[in-house]
């Protein structure tokens, strides 16, 4: 099984939040973007995305739980939170995470984190504009040489 990631294209997304109210809904059956574990997030005035875990390679939030309740696949990287382990103190992990993909559940008061619902994410596929995809490394970085191949041959074409 190949590494997966949780990818948004900032050029379709709008900032709708139909991700995190699918989230939410698909884990805890209410419409709460609060218990969400996607989050949209505004990057320049006119230009909004979605974000998620990145499932990095020795992620921090895991190693500095106090708890060791978060732990990570070494297989799909996918990071899981023992919630009989958490104490909900959030602050090593969420601040851990550099791209706030970790959050506290407001209810239940223990960290939560993207786990691509077993590589079949509901917000990938109710996504309005199709914003949303569940990809391989591979495919992701052979998406960015054509891009940056595309670049320079356009830089060298003569201008007319």
């Amino acid at each position: 099984m190949s590494k997966k990631f949780l990818i948004a294209d900032p050029t379709k997304c709008t900032g709708c939040a139909v991700c995190e109210l699918v989230c939410s809904a698909s884990k805890d059956k209410v419409f709460n973007k609060r218990m969400s574990r996607i989050r949209t997030v505004k990057l320049e005035p006119f230009v909004q995305t979605a974000a998620a875990c990145r499932l990095c390679e020795n992620p921090r939030c895991v190693r500095v739980c106090p708890r060791r309740a978060l732990t990570q696949n070494r297989e799909t990287g996918v990071i899981t939170v023992d919630t009989t382990k958490c104490s909900g103190c959030g602050w090593l992990c969420v601040q851990a995470c550099e791209f706030g993909a970790i959050t506290i559940h407001p209810d239940k008061r223990t960290a939560i984190v993207c786990d691509l619902c077993e590589g079949d994410p509901p917000c990938v596929k109710l996504c309005v504009t199709e914003a949303l995809e569940l990809i391989t490394l591979d495919t992701l970085t052979e998406r960015a040489r054509r891009s940056i191949i595309k670049e320079l041959f356009l830089e060298k074409q003569p201008k007319s």
